[in-house]
């Protein structure tokens, strides 16, 4: 039950991260001078980068990030 739960909030965790970026990618196309979408940008890519990332879940982080913004970049076409 521990192993499930401990699974439950690192999905969460990573779930949210991918909910928050999406909006900050986006505007941050619209608005390269944005600086809250910069930080939120950049802080969240350092997460899907990190060894925290690597602890909380098997996916490969940055490939992970990689195709999150290749979703982002076809919906914006």
């Amino acid at each position: 039950m521990y192993d499930e739960n401990y699974k439950d909030l690192a999905n969460a965790i990573i779930l949210q991260a991918v909910k928050d970026f999406r909006p900050a990618y986006r505007r941050l196309r619209r608005f390269p001078n944005d600086r809250m979408a910069q930080s939120t940008v950049r802080e969240i890519t350092k997460f899907f980068c990190s060894d925290y990332f690597a602890l909380l879940t098997d996916l490969d982080g940055p490939a992970l990030l990689d195709r999150l913004i290749k979703k982002i970049e076809e919906k914006a076409r």
